[in-house]
């Protein structure tokens, strides 16, 4: 996986092709995997929010989407 956003709070990374992401809390130790029909609608709201929040650092705008967005609802517990 590719990194595409990294910040000390949140991670975002994709595979590579754009076919999957995973929004990654590091404090909650979780991660929420998009795939498929999800992806458009995530890179559509990731946009919005670095369009509408432009002097937000990489963890706000990575945290706006895991709480406000409701990906920490998607989210499974990181493995060790």
């Amino acid at each position: 996986m590719a990194v595409v956003a990294e910040g000390e709070q949140f991670a975002l990374f994709s595979n590579g092709d754009g076919s999957t992401y995973i929004l990654r809390s590091k404090e909650d130790r979780a991660s929420t995997h998009i795939e498929g029909e999800d992806v458009a609608a995530f890179l559509a709201e990731f946009d919005n929010v670095k369009a509408q929040y432009p002097t937000y650092t990489t963890d706000q705008l990575l945290a706006q989407l895991w709480d406000q967005g409701g990906y920490s609802w998607m989210a499974s517990p990181d493995e060790e």
